[in-house]
C-alpha cells in the first residue's frame, strides 16, 4: 500500500518540480530565440524557440562593431578587484569579530548590519559627493571602492558566523606546534573557511558584474564603459537593437553560471554554516 500511495505523491513531485523549471527556463529561452532573429526584431507570432531565417548575425555584430571586448575588460578588471578586496578584508576583519574581544566590537557589528537595511542606490547621493571629493569621479577605483564597501557589510558577517563554527582549539593546537597568530590563521582557519571565502567571492563577484545604477553615475567616458552600461547604448529613444540586447546579456551571463556551477560544490555549506552562529 504504502508503494502505491507513493507513487501518485512522486507523479505530483515531478509535475510541480518541471512546472517550476519550465517557468524559469521559458523566459531564456525567449531571449536565444530573440538573440538569432534579424537584428531589433523582438516580437514574432512563431511558438519555436529557433526562429524561421536564425542567424548569429547579432552576435557576430557585436563583437564587429560594438567595443564589447573593452566593455568586458572593463567589467572584469573591477570585478576581479572587487573579489579580491572583499575576500581579503572579510576574512581579516571576520576573524577579529569573531576570535577578539575590543571595545566598539558589538556596536560595529551592529553597525554593519543596520547598513544591510539601505539599498546601494539610496546611499547614491553622499558616495558620489564623497568620490567627486576625492576626485574618483570616472575612475575605476572609485567604482570599485564603492562596490566594496557596500558588498562587504555582508560578507563580514558571513566571514564571522563561519568562523564562530571553527572550534578554538584548533588554534591553541597549532600555537603550541609554534606557528604565530597569522601563521594558525593561515594555514589552519583558512583552509577550513574555504566553503564562506567562495560564498564572499561569489557575492562580490555578482555585487559588481550586473550593476548599473552605481556605474551610470560614476562613469561618463564611454571607453570606461562597463558591461551594464554598454548594454543600455543598444536602447534609444527611437529605437532598441533587441537582437543585440539579447545576444549580450546570454554572453554577460555566461561567466556568472560558470562561476557557480564551478563553486556549487561549497556554496550549500557555506550558506548554512556560516548562518547558524551570530
Amino acid at each position: 500500500m504504502q508503494k502505491r500511495d507513493s507513487i501518485p505523491k512522486l507523479a505530483l513531485i515531478y509535475a510541480i518540480v518541471i512546472l517550476f523549471t519550465a517557468i524559469a527556463v521559458y523566459p531564456v529561452l525567449q531571449v536565444v530565440s530573440i538573440s538569432l532573429r534579424p537584428r531589433a526584431t523582438l516580437l514574432s507570432d512563431s511558438l519555436a524557440i529557433i526562429p524561421e531565417g536564425a542567424t548569429f548575425e547579432n552576435y557576430i555584430a557585436l563583437f564587429r562593431d560594438q567595443p564589447f571586448l573593452l566593455w568586458v575588460r572593463n567589467s572584469l578588471l573591477i570585478t576581479v578587484a572587487v573579489m579580491v578586496i572583499g575576500v581579503a578584508l572579510a576574512s581579516t576583519a571576520g576573524y577579529a569579530f569573531s576570535r577578539f574581544r575590543f571595545p566598539g566590537r558589538k556596536a560595529g557589528l551592529l553597525s554593519l548590519l543596520v547598513t544591510q537595511m539601505f539599498p546601494a542606490t539610496m546611499l547614491l547621493l553622499p558616495l558620489f559627493i564623497m568620490m567627486a571629493k576625492l576626485q574618483l569621479i570616472n575612475t575605476f577605483i572609485g567604482l570599485i571602492v564603492i562596490y566594496s564597501s557596500t558588498a562587504l557589510p555582508f560578507c563580514i558577517w558571513q566571514m564571522k558566523g563561519y568562523y564562530d563554527t571553527i572550534p578554538f582549539s584548533l588554534e591553541e593546537a597549532a600555537r603550541i606546534d609554534g606557528l604565530g597568530r597569522f601563521g594558525s590563521f593561515y594555514r589552519v582557519i583558512l583552509p577550513l573557511a574555504a566553503p564562506a571565502l567562495v560564498i564572499t567571492a561569489l557575492f562580490s563577484f555578482m555585487s559588481a558584474w550586473t550593476e548599473y545604477i552605481v556605474a551610470a553615475q560614476v562613469l561618463y567616458y564611454e571607453n570606461m564603459f562597463t558591461l551594464p552600461i554598454g548594454l543600455k547604448t543598444f536602447q534609444s529613444n527611437m529605437s532598441t537593437e533587441w537582437g543585440l540586447y539579447a545576444a549580450s546579456a546570454l554572453i554577460v551571463s555566461i561567466p556568472a553560471m560558470a562561476l557557480f556551477l564551478f563553486l556549487s560544490k561549497w556554496l550549500v555549506s557555506g550558506l548554512t554554516l556560516g548562518s547558524v552562529k551570530g
